[in-house]
Order: structure tokens, then sequence, then C-alpha cells
């Protein structure tokens, strides 16, 4: 079932991390990201097809914005014993295949999604470089969706980052984002207020 992002506040610090890449085998964390000049932390996974239908996007996002200084990383937060299509041997398997040149993260504990508050894949959090980070949008990647005819450009999310990058804020007129809701385990749902 499709739902919507959270929208967390606007200026929220970006809460902190500490996840493996599942295709270099290295831990990342937040403060690797200390000398970027944005940071981009998507929420994904391999299954949705809302991600697959912005899967070349979402590589030239790497390519057009990795060597401008943005840090970008991808996180999959889904419960792998009940969607096993998002396992970290098929995350790094789709990461290497869709041409991904940023770290895809597993979050197995689910909490760095509940810190973000992330609802959905996709989901997006772009940061403003500061001490702390502090969140300058959130929402849609475009306009959009599986079946809709619309072309998939990232519009919304790279005239973001452009803003960022030039020292801008990016539209307070953000939208939600549009995706499957995260696969929690059970149990571990966020509470409303969370």
């Amino acid at each position: 079932m499709a739902m919507a992002s959270n929208m967390l506040p606007l200026g929220t610090p970006a809460p902190d991390f500490r996840l493996l890449d599942v295709v270099s085998g290295r831990t990342v964390a937040l403060a690797d990201f200390t000398e970027a000049k944005a940071l981009l932390v998507m929420f994904i996974c391999n299954h949705c097809p809302f991600v697959k239908h912005i899967r070349d996007e979402l590589a030239r996002l790497g390519r057009d914005y990795l060597p401008q200084g943005v840090a970008i990383v991808a996180v999959n937060s889904n419960d792998i014993a009940r969607y096993p299509d998002d396992a970290p041997d098929k995350m790094a398997a789709e990461a290497r295949l869709a041409g991904y040149t940023f770290p895809y993260l597993f979050d197995e504990t689910q909490q760095v999604a509940k810190a973000y508050a992330a609802a959905c894949t996709p989901d997006f959090f772009l940061f403003a470089p500061g001490k702390p980070w502090k969140l300058a949008y959130r929402g849609q990647l475009d306009d959009s969706r599986p079946n809709s005819g619309t072309p998939v450009t990232g519009r919304d999310l790279r005239n973001a980052l452009d803003a960022v990058l030039s020292g801008a804020s990016p539209t307070q007129e953000q939208h939600p984002s549009i995706g499957c809701g995260i696969k929690w385990k059970p149990g571990n749902e966020p509470s409303p207020t969370n």
C-alpha cells in the first residue's frame, strides 16, 4: 500500500547513524561527512515498485552530485525475514546492477529509519552543512509515479540540491514522497509520535 513521507520539520538536526555498506563491507557513519557540501540520506529498498521506477535517476544523482561534494547514502531498513529480496547480498547486487556510486547501507535494527521518521521507500532527507547538519529538504524526488506517464526528472530534489550547494535555502513548498511503507519487523513499528 502506498503511503506518504512524514515531512520532518525543516531545520531538524541530522540523526546520527553508523551502518554497514553492503557493497564495500565498510561501516559508514554520519561523522564521515564533516567536509561535505550537503548530505542526502535516501531510504530505499530493492523490491518496491516506486524505487524501481526511479532507480536510474538515483544512479544519475550519484554521478552528478558526488563530484560536487555532496555526500549521498542510501539506507534500506526493511524487515528481510519477510522481504528477502531486500537482504544485504541482494542489496549489493542491486547497487552494482543499478550503477549506484554511493554507499547502500543496511539498517538491520530499523533504529535509523525511526530516528529519521522515515515512512516509505523512497524517502529523501537533504541536510545543509553545519554543526549539526540541518534538514533543508524532505519530500519527493519529482512528480513521477509508476504508471503515471510523467517522466522521471528528479526535478524537486535536484532543485533543492542546487539551492543548498549555492548557499541558498530550498523552496519551502515541498511535497511528500509517496512509496511503499517501510516494512517494519513485527512489534517494531514506530509509535504515532515517533
